[in-house]
């Protein structure tokens, strides 16, 4: 299928890497769309990010029907949808490919046509037909939603692995002391030509070690596969540096993007436009010959292009990382091996292993919800391997303990995914400055801790078994000044790190930061008083806005018609322009309507001050919101960045105008929702923004339905983010307008990243094939990011693909590369590596519940749109009984009664219940849509840490607050009481208890709450003068203020937005919300939690 407004025979092949570029014709700019891929036939991938992504009959369990419990009318009917597929084997709808692993043999010579093909495993004769940027709307979907991002189209970049960060950090902890996940195999060929000393990467079982063992000079254990039939991986005999530019291309996967080659850059110079020819593919782009550059474009002789150049570091320690102590010089690199009976039998023996274990009977320890919050496993490695890996909160697996096979993973019914938090704010992040970026020659994974040195020149790739030279520039290490120490640098000693990246990374000069707002200012939009805020909110931190003296920036505003304001210097006033004809919108002036925000201030100042005065009189009362996006993208397009458009109605009027289908007092039902999108408008505008990367942020200001399932599309394949404020109102409804002050400001001041692309790597066996989150999938793997944000998380979803026998471990890589405000390429790359295993009851042993739950989340997120929101809460509900029901029939030693679960899946049944009682998946409730979509939107976007904080809120006491055990953070006493479990039984009336619901708070004091904190806390004289309406402490001089106040506050500052505060007493309006987030009570609609347990053993015991 050919790209809108460019011929199919516009992508042409080219050579790998961009080899032969010249040869090739220039290509018009950026066309957007998807395209199809030459790998695949139209049949193999969903079209586009499609709503028809997969057929039902991709689901290939059919699980036996689930008869619930008797249940009044209301309650869950978990037996009703007979055939629900398990999460675990659900592919879709996220973003879905699969990437056919490289093998030994496929490595060894060059191929001289494509190498690897996509399996048929995915086929889809359904979408076959349709569009790239198509949609159908309707009852019968497949079974692949619109939240899927399928195949991408090449006019975008196609670069992941590399990534660029932003000069400043926010407060974070270090990344290089905590748990993380990274795969890779276990032994390696000594580089003394002796025998290949063994390695084990899990922790030694409690034996004592082989004296021999003990002295080796580097203590770090190696990483790569057994010698055994690795023979593939030996470093090539003379292989030219670089491939000659009229040999054809051996990696197909680039081929698919040679058609967009090359685009136009602002100042009218042709760039290159093929991200992969940068970044090199991931593994289904990689099957090529070991002859491929080794570092693309930088395989030039360092020491004659930079004579005089060491490589210099920013940050030059691993600040806060912990350092891997090699002793004795760099001639030899033994690694301690801990013996081959290990690969089996490290994981059993440890008394920490057999207490993780330990069978749990659900029905009777009811207690069981930590009293502190609850902490990623870490995985189990070697103690020097374990001290380097990842940090949990930017890279997490669902299962610390990786499956040696797909048949082993299918009987855990456990799913496999990551969960990624990749740009962070960090306090300290090591940003490296050298000319010369290591990267394995196959693959391109970036080097890290978890490479192996075979000696001082040459290291073993950890993803794909390669083994590579040593670059002469690598050699030298500028934090110890020493020559010859390439396994003491920066990148070897961080699994989380950004690089400089040179010019060879970048497509066309880096883009100056650019921002529009977009501003609904019809009737309805004046009544709200939006504006007052907003303007004021954006003129206050006019300064802080990200960028240097390159930064711009635009005004839209809209009702029936468009008005832009041209800006020019030398203007006395802004000049409004306006626009009536919606149906064909054009520009006025664009040379003035974009302007430097340090040259034009003044007038943008003024502008600020008068805007929410200009319409107050206006009695317009449509909404041209789809003309006014065009015109924001077609102003734009020439340079990127992002849009913040401001909508307070259902757009009424030219392209994109929707029409109501909620019915209002209707409850929600598992049946008629209109979770999918009314028109594919949306969408497709977004897919042409992401291909002249522009990003679109939503904000959405409204008390009536405004099809936000529709509305929602223009970010999330633009890479924006939705924010909504119901019922928005700046005098009935004044917490809002806090809240929107607060996080818009946020918003504006935090750091972000341009022309951003992001690819996932793993261990060879391993494959990739559903994303989840707001982005476009492009090249297959790769991950289009217009802007990047700090507070966006991502999920993917694995199989294994091949087994995993011969290793120890596997790894994976992250890298996030992009533009800095201050106009710099940088690669954020994060490596984790984790344990492999060979026992069904080491999976469960190390199973990440946290994780699990967020991934099932966002699969259940995609099954509501693309089947319905009874199949998704069946299958979430069939997630819990089919892992409980293998853990009882294949661990279990000796049958018991009641529900039995290991330790690590104890938490399992209970987030499930309260997934289910989340406004995304509850049934029987007057759920407003626009709400149910907005709660989706979140799933979808949200880190993992925030995400489970919505679904399953923190219950503090905090009327006996006390010092004990508090933090001490910048000269504040933090107190720190303990979490109590979601019931109204654990409450008394003498109490005052404080509920951490993520982005909102209640704060309940119970009838008989002590005098001392109401009047001491709340400043009140008794219970009876507490207002119905109370939403702020006052600050009293008192002990019992400062810490309630205190602590409140520490919590608010660890996210990104900003919670509202309820204090509520008994006859409070807020009450019945407060109550709902009591997960393990019974609702109206929903079970208790001991209830659910009894309907789990029911079918986990049949």
């Amino acid at each position: 299928m050919a790209q809108p407004g460019r011929p199919a025979a516009a992508f042409a092949s080219s050579s790998h890497n961009g080899a032969g570029r010249k040869e090739q014709q220039p290509p018009p700019p950026y066309s957007n769309g998807p395209i199809q891929s030459p790998l695949m036939n139209s049949s193999h991938l969903a079209d586009g990010q499609g709503y028809n992504s997969a057929v039902p009959s991709i689901y290939t369990q059919q699980m036996a029907t689930k008869n619930p419990l008797q249940t009044s009318p209301g309650l869950y009917n978990y037996g009703a949808s007979q055939n629900i597929p398990p999460f675990s084997n659900y592919q879709g709808p996220g973003q879905t490919l699969i990437r056919t692993p490289i093998g030994p043999s496929s490595m060894a010579a060059a191929q001289p046509g494509p190498v690897a093909q996509i399996p048929p495993v995915l086929q889809n004769s359904a979408a076959a037909s349709t569009s790239a940027g198509s949609f159908h709307s309707g009852v019968n979907l497949p079974a692949h939603s619109h939240w899927q991002y399928g195949q991408t189209p090449l006019n975008q970049p196609t670069v992941v692995s590399q990534a660029n960060h932003f000069a400043h950090t926010a407060a974070t902890q270090s990344l290089l002391s905590s748990p993380g996940n990274t795969n890779i195999p276990t032994s390696y060929v000594s580089s003394s030509g002796g025998p290949p000393i063994q390695n084990s990467y899990t922790k030694p079982a409690p034996v004592p070690l082989p004296v021999n063992q003990l002295t080796y000079s580097p203590v770090r254990p190696p990483l790569g596969p057994s010698p055994v039939g690795s023979t593939s991986f030996a470093q090539p005999s003379a292989s030219p540096a670089a491939p000659p530019a009229s040999v054809p291309s051996p990696n197909s996967a680039n081929l698919q993007e040679a058609g967009d080659a090359v685009c136009t850059a602002s100042d009218g110079s042709l760039v290159q436009n093929n991200y992969d020819t940068i970044e090199g593919g991931g593994f289904l782009a990689t099957a090529h010959s070991p002859s491929a550059p080794q570092n693309l474009k930088m395989n030039r002789h360092v020491g004659s292009a930079y004579p005089s150049l060491p490589p210099g570091y920013q940050t030059t320690s691993s600040p806060g990382g912990p350092r891997m102590p090699y002793a004795g010089g760099p001639q030899q690199f033994p690694q301690p091996g801990l013996g081959t009976n290990t690969l089996t039998t490290s994981m059993g023996g440890l008394s920490l292993q057999q207490e993780g274990l330990r069978p749990i009977n659900l029905l009777q320890e009811r207690n069981i919800l930590p009293s502190t919050p609850l902490q990623a496993p870490v995985p189990n490695l070697h103690e020097d391997i374990q001290k380097l890996n990842c940090n949990p909160e930017l890279f997490r697996c669902t299962l610390t303990n990786i499956p040696q096979t797909q048949a082993l993973l299918n009987k855990a019914k456990l799913p496999l995914g990551l969960l990624l938090h990749p740009f962070k704010d960090l306090s300290q992040l090591p940003v490296v400055t050298s000319s010369t970026i290591v990267r394995c020659r196959s693959c391109r994974t970036y080097i890290n801790p978890f490479v192996s040195f075979l000696d001082q020149r040459r290291w073993k790739c950890n993803l794909c078994y390669r083994v590579n030279d040593v670059p002469e520039e690598f050699m030298y290490n500028p934090v110890t000044r020493v020559y010859g120490e390439p396994h003491k640098r920066p990148e070897v000693q961080n699994a989380t790190i950004e690089f400089m990246a040179p010019s060879e990374y970048m497509l066309r000069p880096p883009q100056p930061p650019v921002y529009l707002f977009v501003f609904d200012v019809s009737h309805n939009a004046i009544e709200t008083g939006y504006l007052n805020t907003v303007c004021k909110t954006l003129l206050d931190n006019l300064d802080l806005l990200p960028g240097n003296t390159r930064t711009k920036i635009g005004f839209i505003t809209f009702d029936s018609t468009i008005h832009f304001y041209s800006l020019q210097e030398g203007l006395s006033q802004p000049q409004m322009l306006i626009v009536s004809d919606i149906d064909d919108v054009f520009i006025p002036m664009p040379e003035n309507l974009l302007v430097n925000l340090n040259e034009s201030k003044e007038l943008i100042q003024d502008l600020l001050r008068t805007l929410p005065q200009m319409f107050t009189h206006s009695l317009e009362t449509h909404s041209a919101l789809g003309p006014a996006l065009q015109a924001a993208f077609k102003l734009m397009s020439p340079t990127g960045g992002r849009i913040s458009v401001f909508q307070t109605q259902l757009p009424s009027i030219g392209m994109g105008a929707l029409k109501p289908r909620e019915e209002p007092n209707q409850k929600a039902s598992a049946k008629d929702i209109h979770l999918t999108p009314s028109t594919d408008f949306y969408k497709k505008l977004a897919l042409d923004c992401s291909g002249q990367q522009v990003a679109v942020d939503l904000f959405l200001l409204s008390g009536q339905y405004s099809d936000l399932a529709s509305l929602g599309c223009i970010s999330r394949y633009s890479a924006g983010s939705v924010y909504y404020y119901q019922s928005y109102h700046h005098q009935h409804n004044p917490l809002l307008v806090e809240k929107l002050e607060k996080e818009f400001k946020r918003y504006l001041t935090r750091k972000i990243g341009f022309e951003a692309v992001m690819r996932i790597r793993c261990t060879k066996g391993l494959s990739i094939h559903t994303f989840h989150g707001n982005f476009f999938v492009r090249s297959t793997d790769l991950l289009s990011l217009p802007n990047v944000n700090p507070d966006a998380g991502y999920a993917v979803q694995m199989s294994v693909e091949e087994s995993l026998t011969d290793m120890q471990v596997v790894c994976f890589q992250s890298a996030l590369l992009y533009t800095s405000s201050k106009g710099e390429r940088r690669i954020r790359v994060h490596t984790m590596c984790l344990p492999v295993v060979s026992q069904l009851s080491d999976v469960y042993l190390g199973a990440d519940v946290q994780a699990i739950t967020g991934l099932l989340a966002n699969m259940a997120v995609d099954r509501s749109v693309s089947a319905s929101l009874s199949d998704a809460r069946d299958a979430l509900v069939n997630a819990v009984i089919d892992s409980l029901s293998a853990y009882r029939s294949s661990v279990l030693t000796i049958q018991q009664p009641g529900l039995m679960a290991p330790v690590s899946l104890c938490l399992f049944p209970l987030y499930v219940l309260a997934l289910l009682k989340q406004k995304a998946f509850q049934t029987g409730t007057n759920t407003r849509l626009d709400d149910r979509i907005f709660t989706m939107c979140q799933v979808k976007n949200q880190p993992l840490v925030y995400l489970m904080l919505m679904m399953h809120p923190n219950l503090y006491r905090i009327d006996n607050l006390t010092d004990e055990g508090a933090l001490n953070i910048s000269d504040r006493t933090i107190p720190q009481p303990p979490i109590l479990q979601l019931s109204v039984e654990k409450m008394n009336r003498d109490g005052a208890y404080l509920m951490d619901a993520g982005s909102v708070m209640y704060l309940w004091v119970g009838k008989n709450c002590g005098q001392n904190f109401i009047s001491h806390v709340l400043g009140v004289p008794n219970y009876a003068s507490i207002p119905h309406n109370m939403t702020h402490l006052p600050e009293l001089d008192t002990a019992e203020s400062s810490r309630v106040f205190a602590f409140i506050t520490w919590l608010r500052e660890q996210r990104p937005f900003f919670p509202i505060l309820y204090i509520l007493r008994d006859e409070s309006p807020w009450k019945p919300s407060f109550l709902q987030n009591m997960i393990e009570d019974r609702t109206e609609s929903a079970l208790s939690y001991y209830e659910f347990l009894l309907h789990i053993q029911q079918q986990v015991n049949k």
